[in-house]
């Protein structure tokens, strides 16, 4: 048990640095590229983000899922995935080259015709590297995972800054998605000794997708949902405002996204290998108590600094951002335990919880989405966020049918985290208030106090979660010496 709660912590901090610098040169190319072109051309490159993330979709279709769940995998399993995820990408690019001019007919710009069929190049692209990397991952190899993440992320990052310069708009944006899938392809099969191979085990699939089906038909109906939200304001209104609001929900995703996706990455292999129910609940609660207090601190603390940000940063031609910014951040506070509640549901085998929570939940969201959309994009903001709320309580209640972890004990266990981050963002609010500098002077300043104020409270409190996330650093730093 004792390896396996070192594993734990070195995997976490491990993935927790990979995520921070993928999204880190992420998030500083955007902001290069936020200077250099303008919110239309991102707003037109949100308006194919539900096509291109179904087509991903579509390729992986839970198998991955299936396959991290195995203590042992198959090379007749590796190789029947990796046949499908090619196959399906081959597929979808002949699909979308033949909707590719409805698409833009339907939105009323020509460009998005050929834009999309590049795009649609990437799925390709991408089927070849998506069996290395859930490999790496049921290996708990994060290490190497974190490296070719960082190298795919700044070259493809300085191509696409090249090309902005250059003028060349929004093939910029393409060029930095396919550059990167191309460039994690090319170093996974350099990289990696192990190699898939071609053979298609019929029985083999079937077995997997059995348990797949479920959770892509679930996953479907969520990305319907949560890009659904750019289909209808790219429809309703201009790529200006869809620019304004793919802006505030990507630098939001930038945090919930990465935390999410951090925890899952490694919660899920990590929590199949346990055995007992008790042992299980313990470390699911660590997880959830660790990932909540950072998400607390980062996402509040983000709508603090939203104007300095987005002002100083991006420019004053995304000033409209802010108040999206400042109410997407709560969209996104519940994000990690509903990633963690779906991984419970595929620890036990229980896929059709999954979808069953799935249709509950957006058969209430979508009509919302549908209403709150004609009104305004603020509006439907509010929408989501009234439902971020609901779908937690529905979370917290379907949980406890697995562990012994009551709705009562875990917002007792959030509580002080929320309270902790809430009187640091309000303080670091009051103090980007009290300035009169330049708004990157004062996003510094902003910063450099909020950092102080948790690192004071951690130290004098003696946080335990706080202490969890030194050791982590603790750990890691041993190991690299």
């Amino acid at each position: 048990m004792k390896d396996l709660k070192h594993k734990t912590i070195y995997g976490l901090a491990w993935n927790f640095i990979e995520r921070f610098f993928n999204y880190f040169f992420q998030f500083v190319v955007g902001i290069i590229l936020a200077r250099l072109l303008s919110p239309k051309e991102f707003g037109l490159m949100g308006m194919l983000a539900v096509f291109i993330s179904l087509g991903q979709l579509v390729i992986l279709s839970g198998l991955n899922s299936a396959l991290l769940r195995k203590k042992n995998i198959t090379s007749k399993e590796y190789n029947s995935v990796f046949v499908f995820n090619i196959s399906i990408s081959f597929l979808l690019f002949i699909l979308f080259l033949i909707l590719s001019g409805s698409i833009s007919s339907f939105y009323g710009y020509p460009i998005l015709k050929p834009v999309l069929i590049a795009l649609s190049m990437m799925l390709i692209i991408e089927a070849f590297s998506n069996i290395f990397m859930v490999r790496l991952q049921h290996e708990m190899d994060f290490k190497l995972q974190a490296k070719i993440a960082f190298v795919a992320s700044l070259l493809s990052g300085v191509l696409a800054i090249v090309l902005a310069v250059k003028g060349y708009g929004v093939w910029s944006l393409v060029g930095l998605h396919l550059s990167r899938v191309f460039v994690i392809s090319i170093l996974v099969w350099l990289i990696i000794k192990w190699k898939p191979g071609f053979q298609f085990h019929w029985t083999t699939f079937k077995e997997l997708y059995a348990f797949s089906k479920k959770l892509f038909l679930g996953s479907f109906i969520e990305i319907i949902y949560s890009k659904g939200f750019y289909l209808l304001i790219g429809k309703i209104y201009a790529p200006v405002k869809l620019g304004f609001f793919n802006r505030a929900d990507r630098t939001q995703e930038l945090l919930s996204n990465n935390i999410s996706g951090w925890l899952v990455k490694v919660s899920y292999p990590m929590l199949a290998k346990i055995e007992g129910k008790e042992a299980l609940t313990k470390t699911y609660k660590r997880f959830i108590k660790n990932a909540m207090f950072i998400t607390f601190i980062l996402l509040l603390g983000l709508g603090a600094v939203s104007e300095n940000f987005i002002v100083g940063l991006l420019g004053a031609q995304w000033e409209p951002t802010i108040i999206y910014l400042q109410l997407m951040v709560f969209v996104g506070l519940f994000l990690p335990i509903e990633a963690l509640t779906y991984d419970l549901f595929k620890i036990f085998g229980r896929s059709d919880y999954y979808l069953r929570l799935v249709l509950i939940k957006k058969a209430i969201a979508i009509p919302v989405l549908i209403y709150t959309a004609f009104i305004s994009v603020k509006f439907m903001i509010v929408g989501m966020i009234t439902m971020a709320i609901l779908s937690y309580a529905i979370n917290v209640y379907w949980t406890s049918k697995f562990i012994n972890y009551t709705v009562n004990e875990q917002l007792f266990d959030f509580l002080g985290s929320f309270i902790v981050a809430f009187l640091m963002s309000f303080i670091v609010f009051f103090i980007g208030s009290y300035l009169h500098l330049h708004p990157v002077m004062e996003l510094i300043v902003q910063i450099i106090a909020g950092f102080a104020l948790i690192v004071l409270y951690g130290e004098f409190f003696n946080s335990k979660i706080y202490q969890d996330i030194k050791l982590s650093l603790f750990i890691l730093i041993n190991k690299k010496m």
